[in-house]
């Protein structure tokens, strides 16, 4: 009898804790619960919804529940889309968007029960329209340089067009400011030159964080900020810009060689007019030394002929008969010439 008794209140007792346990709830920091009853939300006195604050709350087991809806600031990353510009030019823009739940019931009832998947949905399609009107206010210098044409004339349309693939463009966008009247304020800059006057594309994406926050107010979203990511051309911009460029930089490289065989040419040129110069010189000094040499000879021959006529008239002699008789050459003479005066008398005298 007491052994079963203590086993219904064991029962008992599981039972109330498992209830009690279904009685509780904890909404996390960061969140806002909404509880449903039967599908159907539960609403306050005055007919709004409930909305749960981050804490623990109690609720009827079993039959209610929770649905937890972050309240964080939440990131929408956009693909790049194309847009077009007011010269009617398409560019790629890739762009990104922070939302926050503003009004939590307005969500709930705008998104299907706080599904983040069609909200974001929704914010996208608001996004794109705005910023479609919006970029189409802009010239593509405007976007990327975000200053008016006025303040950089020294930047043509033409020289953009050719770095503009390569450069990524981040823009300074305006921030909603979180007020109770929620109103937008525009991000100010510490710099008195900034301020004095503001870019037209902060001002135009001022407009567009303007008209995608009315929109989503509809929906209990407050948009935080916007901001461009990157810029680039269409691809088949981008390839005949490529194209343009490479054209370029080998027209820059044929002037380089062009003036590099210039330069070559002359320094050859240089070179063998000096080679020419120091041979000539080079013969010059060798003639030079020649004649002075033979000079040099002739003036030692004279004195020695000076010193003995007759040893030196006959080793003329004996040397020009070695030189006239070593060939097979036939000499025709009389005997008695002067040629031979050596072969009749040693002295050289000749017979009469």
């Amino acid at each position: 009898m007491n052994k079963g008794l203590l086993n219904l209140l064991l029962v008992v007792v599981v039972v109330l804790g498992f209830i009690g346990f279904n009685s509780l709830y904890v909404v996390n920091e960061g969140s806002k619960g909404i509880v449903t009853r039967f599908g159907k939300v539960l609403r306050n006195s005055d007919g709004k919804l409930n909305i749960v604050d981050p804490g623990l709350h109690i609720k009827a087991p079993f039959i209610d529940h929770v649905k937890d809806l972050d309240v964080r600031i939440q990131t929408i990353s956009s693909s790049a889309d194309r847009f077009v510009t007011s010269e009617k030019k398409d560019v790629i823009i890739d762009s990104y968007v922070k939302w926050q739940i503003l009004d939590a019931a307005t969500y709930y009832l705008t998104t299907a029960g706080g599904n983040k998947l069609q909200a974001e949905e929704l914010l996208r399609r608001r996004i794109n329209n705005s910023l479609r009107s919006q970029i189409g206010r802009l010239t593509i210098h405007e976007i990327v340089s975000g200053q008016n044409n006025g303040q950089d004339a020294a930047l043509e349309e033409s020289d953009f067009d050719t770095v503009v693939d390569n450069n990524q463009a981040n823009a300074t966008e305006a921030s909603q400011d979180n007020s109770q009247d929620n109103t937008t304020q525009t991000a100010q800059v510490n710099t008195p030159e900034a301020t004095v006057s503001q870019s037209k594309r902060d001002e135009v994406m001022q407009n567009a964080l303007k008209d995608i926050g009315a929109s989503a107010k509809a929906l209990g979203i407050k948009i935080v900020d916007v901001r461009i990511k990157q810029i680039n051309l269409p691809p088949e911009v981008s390839n005949s810009i490529y194209q343009r460029m490479r054209a370029e930089r080998d027209a820059v490289a044929k002037l380089h060689r062009s003036q590099g065989r210039k330069e070559a040419e002359a320094i050859k040129a240089h070179a063998d007019r000096e080679v020419v110069v120091k041979i000539a010189e080079a013969e010059r000094q060798a003639r030079s030394l020649r004649g002075e040499g033979d000079a040099e000879a002739t003036r030692i021959y004279a004195e020695a002929y000076k010193q003995n006529p007759k040893l030196f008239e006959f080793l003329r002699s004996m040397d020009a008969y070695k030189n006239s008789m070593k060939g097979k050459d036939t000499l025709v003479l009389q005997p008695d010439s002067e040629f031979f005066k050596f072969f009749n008398d040693a002295n050289g005298t000749s017979k009469p």
